[in-house]
């Protein structure tokens, strides 16, 4: 009796944490090993054991059935008081007192108080008449007299910690009172399910075993009765005409187990029914809504192949409507370089005129007079053609103008055109859409008629989705209306402006003629050459310089520029490089005027080709005064 209790290492160890659920069984086996080693002291004596996990309680030492039942309580709590290592710790002396210490304590043990094993609901009388729910009665509660002579005593959650930690689970104790205070008795209140009968069960053979039931209460010994007494509440409580009996029938009913058997019973078997009743409109109900999917299924599929049909229309139309487009602007194109051509060859049946002009005039004296009347007139032909060059310029500026009037309002049909095919787009996917919610709208609202708030609050949902989505869809035709009468509209101001450029054109009375830009002049090499050869071969000469020359300029790899800074400017500009090889050979050669005016058509074809070939010169066109070729 005189042996304490020993914590070993490595309890102290594990102390200062705690295990998590999944670890619980694994440190419930480290526990039961401990035990089953010797390092913890539990049996004191054949008749007194101890809890080494709880060496502070009152209680220092207690029987074998006592200790289990507070071990297994402990171990199988549910109250947030009891940390996991605890719990773990408990049951793991449980499972040493009934496998090692079960042999030992039961010889120990007087054999009237030897606890039975099984399920006491199973040996229990089916037929006997218990109070539900399930309740016990606690008797020989110690009271003390006031001051005003009423009885008084401790509150019932002081007893029902100490059930707990017994393992009965009660859910309540509550102690009843009269008109001369505290009774002395205590109702025990327990789960109204059948573990609760079964702790309810458990704590009347607790008492019974130890010689506290209800029996022992009852019988009429002559001597003070000390300690607790406890028992299940049965019907001659419930019909008993004491405090007992009127709370038993204020807060209960008899029933048998039998009884609550078959009434669990019914319950099952009319859930079972509504259950199947429930599976069978819903197979009726999803047999419904499958025929309805496949009609709307077989709904969107036509729609959608509706839809690609106008798609592929619409896109077959925008096609041609392209191709027409692209087949005039060639043809105004090839009109345009049949015009270039017939100006060019023009040009130069004038100048080899003038040629042959300048070379009469220095064999025969009277030939010289005809060609200066010649000159004379070529002279005033050249002071028509500049003041043509003028008017040209000035109608250059506004062809030019409204070329880029003409070029920024087809990037802006382009754009419309686009964006209508995107609004098509988005036309055609609510369209999808629409239809989707309206299927899905009759889904729902067939599924509805069950009742399910749930699937009506979606079918609310869904239909508001489609007001909205068909709201949309008419602002969106409503937006294409808009755009289409505008598009008619700026074609109309094309058409317009066109034929007000052509009439314009057709007033000109004065022909006009501009030379090709970036093209070579043919003047300054036949004078260099008349000057340097007098006339040896002139007009040959300068026909091979001048085509050496033009050859050069076509050629997109020889760029004689350099990139200064001006003064006036913050960015560089493209200058005439003086120090190319070839125009400095050409200076030094035939002089100033050839080598001004290849530097001249460098600058213009750098400034209207920068990418440097003479093929794409700007042309000049010499156009009729009754603007036949206008067209």
């Amino acid at each position: 009796m005189g042996d304490t209790v020993i914590l070993s290492s490595d309890s102290d160890s594990d102390s200062d944490s705690d295990v998590s659920e999944s670890e619980m069984e694994d440190y419930r086996d480290k526990i039961y090993l401990s035990l089953k080693g010797g390092n913890l002291k539990v049996k004191l004596s054949p008749q007194a054991f101890a809890c080494p996990y709880c060496p502070n309680k009152k209680k220092p030492s207690f029987q074998y059935k006592d200790l289990l039942q507070h071990a297994s309580g402990v171990g199988n709590s549910n109250s947030d008081k009891r940390t996991t290592k605890e719990k773990a710790s408990h049951l793991a002396l449980v499972k040493y007192l009934q496998e090692d210490l079960a042999d030992s304590a039961s010889e120990a043990e007087p054999s009237s108080k030897r606890m039975k094993t099984g399920n006491p609901i199973q040996v229990c009388d089916q037929d006997e008449k218990l109070v539900y729910p399930w309740k016990g009665i606690v008797v020989n509660i110690p009271t003390s007299k006031t001051q005003d002579g009423r009885s008084a005593g401790e509150s019932g959650s002081k007893l029902r910690d100490e059930y707990i930690d017994r393992g009965f689970n009660p859910t309540r104790v509550r102690t009843l009172w009269n008109h001369w205070g505290f009774s002395g008795t205590a109702m025990v209140e327990f789960n109204k399910d059948w573990n609760g009968l079964n702790k309810a069960l458990l704590f009347d053979k607790y008492y019974r075993v130890d010689g506290h039931g209800k029996k022992d209460w009852l019988k009429k010994d002559g001597g003070p009765k000390s300690g607790l007494y406890g028992w299940i509440a049965r019907a001659d409580d419930y019909n008993g005409t004491t405090i007992v009996g009127e709370n038993l029938r204020k807060t209960g009913d008899l029933k048998t187990v039998a009884e609550l058997n078959e009434e669990e019973a019914r319950k099952q078997e009319k859930l079972v029914q509504n259950l199947t009743r429930i599976a069978e409109e819903k197979k009726k109900n999803v047999k419904k809504i499958e025929e309805l999917v496949l009609v709307k299924s077989e709904e969107l599929n036509h729609l959608v192949e509706e839809t690609e049909k106008t798609l592929e229309k619409y896109n077959r139309e925008l096609r041609v409507m392209r191709e027409r487009g692209e087949a005039y602007d060639n043809r105004v194109l090839a009109d345009h370089e049949k015009v270039k051509i017939q100006i060019g060859l023009e040009r130069k049946k004038l100048e080899m005129r003038g040629y042959e002009l300048a070379k009469r005039e220095a064999h025969d004296e009277t030939e010289r007079k005809k060609l200066a009347q010649d000159l004379a007139e070529n002279a005033s032909k050249n002071s028509s053609l500049e003041l043509a060059t003028m008017e040209q310029q000035k109608a250059d500026e506004e062809v030019k103008n409204l070329a880029e009037s003409q070029r920024r309002q087809k990037e802006e049909l382009h754009e419309k055109i686009i964006r209508l095919e995107r609004q098509r787009d988005q036309k055609q996917a609510i369209e999808l859409e629409i239809a989707q919610l309206r299927g899905e709208l009759s889904v729902k609202k067939l599924m509805g008629l069950d009742g399910d708030d749930k699937i009506v609050k979606e079918v609310e949902g869904i239909y508001r989705g489609l007001t909205e989505k068909e709201e949309e869809l008419a602002e969106l035709d409503k937006f294409n209306q808009t755009l289409i009468l505008r598009e008619r509209r700026t074609n109309d101001e094309l058409q317009d402006a066109r034929k007000e450029l052509v009439n314009i054109i057709k007033e000109w009375k004065t022909p006009i003629g501009v030379r090709r830009m970036g093209e070579l002049l043919a003047k300054p090499f036949m004078d260099a050459i008349q000057q340097k050869y007098c006339e040896q071969d002139v007009e040959d000469r300068a026909i091979d310089a001048l085509q050496l020359w033009e050859g050069y300029l076509k050629d997109p790899d020889w760029h004689p520029f350099k990139r200064v800074k001006l003064e006036n400017r913050e960015t560089e500009v493209e200058v005439i490089d003086e120090r190319d090889e070839k125009l400095r050979e050409l200076k030094e050669d035939l002089g100033d005027g050839p080598y001004k005016a290849v530097t001249t058509a460098l600058l213009e074809i750098n400034e209207y080709n920068p990418s440097g070939s003479g093929d794409a010169c700007v042309d000049w066109l010499k156009l009729q005064e009754d603007g036949n070729r206008t067209e």
